[in-house]
Order: structure tokens, then sequence, then C-alpha cells
């Protein structure tokens, strides 16, 4: 390529010193690096979010009922009131990059104002389903059922977001409804939850629900950020957040003022078992570690993917009913033993796969790269 080099006049060809190239090349590879340490730092701490609000929200919404909680409509307001905690985030956030990554036209208010409410309104069933489930099975049981929104979200994500069903994922769907459906033949005698038939019943339809609605969130939170909104800036998954627990807190409000169950709310306080004080600690710290498995959630869809987030929130299965069991005194029984190793079963059928998936991607960026040096 250097002979056929055009001259253009007034101007000499100077040679690049070897030393330069050598500098340029140092200062790529720590800026590849460098994007690469970023990059794993976010995953790291969506996925602490994730897990720690996932495990940490689900005991104090127990322990909100075993204290003598008793209103639904309270229980699932606190999991999506606790927005304003994220509110000041957003000015410390830096946006000026925000568009760097995209070409593209920002969504039109109308257009952004309809994604936020459509996403409240479901994430709003989904937490009156959940909070209904929470108050009649046990942790144990109730994790293990919620276990379930893998297999819807692969469904949703094959559908929404062109995700394939692979025989492994298809044998993780497989494993994970068999691992909720031996809850449903027989109550266990060792749960602490004595509940009717009725309504545990009615716990395992409500949380089924539950999962799919969360399912269905997830892949359509990450529709609306690769067609719609394109942005993956700390900023704009705050903003998604935010918008959509309050939506849901107004519905879910609706509800409690509809309900007639703020009328009750002054006398539970009184009543909890734990005092005034510890009935207010539950739901504050019940609305921040649901916010933070929310902004963890929404991080790493963006970051990777809908079915991804899920997987990430399966990850943490054994954490609550092991927790349950040290601090609520839940039993650990022989059917929710089987249940739970079938459960985890299924997650690593998928992450088998997504370990595959892997391999193949690194196969053709390696043969891309080996195709481009040939033709250079």
């Amino acid at each position: 390529m250097g002979e056929t080099q055009e001259l253009q006049p007034g101007r000499r060809v100077e040679e690049v010193p070897s030393t330069e190239i050598v500098n340029v090349d140092t200062q790529t590879s720590s800026f590849q690096w460098l994007g690469r340490y970023k990059w794993w730092l976010q995953m790291a701490i969506y996925t602490l979010f994730v897990l720690g609000g996932q495990s940490t929200g689900t005991l104090l919404g127990r322990l909100y009922y075993d204290n003598g909680g008793k209103s639904n409509w309270m229980a699932t307001l606190v999991q999506c009131a606790g927005f304003p905690v994220l509110i000041p985030f957003l000015f410390t956030s830096n946006s000026k990059n925000s568009n760097a990554e995209f070409d593209v036209k920002k969504p039109s208010i109308l257009v952004l104002a309809s994604i936020y409410v459509s996403l409240g309104i479901f994430l709003a069933a989904d937490c009156v389903t959940y909070s209904i489930g929470l108050q009649y099975i046990p942790v144990t049981t109730h994790t293990l059922i919620v276990a379930t929104h893998l297999g819807f979200n692969a469904l949703f994500s094959y559908f929404l977001n062109g995700q394939k069903l692979t025989p492994y994922i298809l044998n993780s769907l497989v494993l994970l409804t068999i691992s909720s459906t031996l809850l449903v033949f027989r109550k266990d005698s060792g749960d602490s939850n004595k509940t009717s038939k009725e309504k545990y019943a009615l716990g395992f339809i409500c949380t089924i629900v539950a999962a799919a609605c969360y399912a269905l969130i997830l892949s359509l939170t990450q529709l609306s950020f690769q067609k719609i909104i394109k942005q993956g800036t700390i900023k704009a998954i705050l903003y998604m957040s935010i918008y959509q627990n309050l939506v849901a807190s107004l519905v879910i409000l609706i509800g409690l003022l509809a309900s007639g169950d703020w009328k009750n709310l002054n006398e539970e306080m009184i009543t909890f078992k734990t005092g005034k004080v510890s009935y207010v600690m539950n739901l504050f710290w019940t609305s921040v570690a649901w916010q933070a498995f929310a902004v963890g959630s929404i991080g790493l869809i963006f970051k990777v993917s809908s079915l991804f987030a899920g997987i990430i929130s399966i990850l943490g299965l054994p954490i609550a009913p092991v927790l349950a069991v040290i601090f609520l005194h839940d039993n650990m029984t022989g059917l929710k033993a089987i249940a739970m190793v079938l459960a985890m079963w299924g997650f690593v059928s998928y992450m088998y796969q997504h370990y595959l998936d892997d391999l193949k991607t690194k196969a053709k960026r390696t043969e891309d790269e080996i195709s481009v040096t040939e033709r250079g």
C-alpha cells in the first residue's frame, strides 16, 4: 500500500516513529481494559442489588405478616413506594454523554409516559399478587414457586426479544416447572405458616401470577430500551425505576383507600408484636430493599438481557429459604429440598447454554479478526 501512495503538493511523507505506534497501541489496550473493568464493576453492583434486595425484601415482607401485619395493600405499597430514595442519585449521575452511544432522536414525552404507565400497572399487579402469595405460603415454598418466572421469562423473551429456545433452555423450563408443581400436590406438615387449603391454593396461584407478571415486566423493559429509549446511562435506569414505581404506587394507593384498609393501619401499628418503631422500620427497609432490586434488575436488563436479569434473580434462590430457616424457623422439608435441587438443576442447565453461546461468540470474533488480518 505504501508504493501507491499519492503525494500532495507541498507535503512530504513523514514516517511515524515506531515508539509512537507502540504508545498508541498501549493506550488503546489500556482504554479497552478500563472499559471492561467498568462493565464488570457495574455488573457486580447490579447483581448485588438484585440478590440483596430480593432476599431482604422477601424476609422483611414475611416478618411483617408474622408480627401482626394484615394489610395486603400496605405490604404491596412498600414494594413500590420507596422510589423517593432514588431521586437524590439523579443529581449525582453524569449524563453529559447520555446519547454518545446512539445517534438517535430522543423519544417524545408522550411515548415515554405510555411506557412508564404500562410498566407501572404491570408492576402494581405483580406486587399485589406477590404479597398475597407471601401471606399464605411460607418463604421457602414462595421462593421456589417464584423461580418459575425464568420459564415465563424465556417464553416472553422468545416472542418479544427474539430469544432462541435451545434444548438446554427448554430443559431448564421443564425442571423449573416440575420444581414448583411438586409444591402444589401437598402442603408440608412442617410449614410454620398454618393456613387453610383454600388460602394455600390462593397463595400458590397468586405467586404463579406474580412470577408471570415479573417476567413480562423484564421482557417489556428490555424491549423499551432496545426499540425506544436506547440509553444505558445511570440516569436513564433511575428514571425507568422511579416513574414505573410512581405509577405502581398510585395504583396500589387507590386500592388501599378503596378497600378501607387504611382505617386499620394505626391499630395494626399499635398491636405489632415488636413495637411501633419496628413496624415503621420494617416498612421503610422493605421499601429500600425492593428499590435496590428494581435498579439492579433494570441495569442488568440493559447491560445484558431480560433473561439474564431473571437468571441472576434465580441465582439468589437458596438465599431467602436458608435465611428463613435460620431467622424465621421455617422447616426445610424433604419436598422442598427436592424442589430446590430441581430448580438449581434448571439454573445450571440454562447457564450451560449461556456458556456454549459465549464459546460460539468468541469463536466467531476470532474468525472475523483473522479474516480482517488476511484482507489487510
